[in-house]
C-alpha cells in the first residue's frame, strides 16, 4: 500500500463526546457507551452475531468501516427506509481512520470485498492487505449510485467493509466529516479540535 487508504464509520453526532473520551468502543467493551445512539438497520446488525469467520470469531465482534462515503446504508438512514429510523444529515458524522492507522495501533482486522453479510463477499485477513487495491473494486466503492441493470452486483461491491477487532483509540481517528457548519459547531462545542473537522454536503445525500 503506497497510498494511505481511508476508512469511514457512520455514527450519530451525540456519540461523539464518548468517542472523544474513549475512542470508538465495541459493544462488549468495558468502556462501551451505555448511552450509545444506534443508527442503521438493527435487523442487519443483529444477523452479524450469526456469521462466524474462518478465525472462529463472529462478525459482531468487530467494528465495521466502509472504504468510501455515500453508501447505500447512509441513504436508508437519511430517508428512513425499510423500517430504519430516519436521521438527518446534520446528526450524522463520519469518523475517519485509515488502514495504516489501524496497523500502527496493533489492532486485528479483516476485510471483505463487498458487504460483509452478503454470501457472495469474500473475507480476507491481514496477510492479504498488500493486495487490497487489487481485491477491492474501487470504481464501485467510489460510484455515486449503485442501481445498474447491467451490474446487479454493484451495490454489494460498493459496500465493501473493513472490520476492526477491539476498541479503537482516539489517536487512530484522523478526522471527522460532517455536512455543514451547524454540525461543525456542535463538534467544536463537544471539544473536537476545529482542524480535525471537515465539512461538505458531497459526503451525504
Amino acid at each position: 500500500m503506497e497510498k494511505e487508504i481511508y476508512l469511514f464509520r457512520l455514527t450519530h453526532i451525540e456519540n461523539i463526546p464518548h468517542i472523544l473520551k474513549n475512542g470508538i468502543t465495541h459493544v462488549d467493551s468495558e468502556n462501551r457507551n451505555k448511552d450509545y445512539i444506534s443508527i442503521g438497520d438493527s435487523s442487519l446488525i443483529n444477523t452479524r452475531t450469526e456469521i462466524i469467520l474462518g478465525n472462529g470469531k463472529k462478525i459482531s465482534e468487530y467494528t465495521p468501516f466502509y472504504f468510501g462515503t455515500r453508501m447505500p446504508m447512509l441513504y436508508v438512514i437519511q430517508n428512513g427506509h425499510n423500517g430504519v429510523k430516519q436521521v438527518s444529515k446534520e446528526n450524522i458524522v463520519y469518523s475517519v481512520s485509515s488502514i495504516q492507522k489501524i496497523i500502527s495501533v496493533n489492532l486485528d482486522y479483516v476485510f471483505f470485498d463487498g458487504h460483509a453479510r452478503n454470501s457472495f463477499s469474500q473475507c480476507y485477513s491481514s496477510e492479504d492487505v498488500g493486495e487490497i487495491n487489487e481485491i477491492l473494486d474501487w470504481n464501485a466503492i467510489n460510484s455515486r449510485y449503485w442501481k445498474n441493470e447491467n451490474d446487479t452486483d454493484l451495490k454489494r461491491r460498493k459496500a465493501a467493509e473493513f472490520l476492526v477487532h477491539g476498541d479503537i483509540s482516539y489517536s487512530a481517528i484522523i478526522n471527522f466529516l460532517v455536512s455543514g457548519q451547524n454540525s461543525m459547531k456542535k463538534l467544536i462545542d463537544f471539544g473536537v479540535s476545529e482542524n480535525m473537522i471537515k465539512t461538505s454536503g458531497e459526503w451525504f445525500f
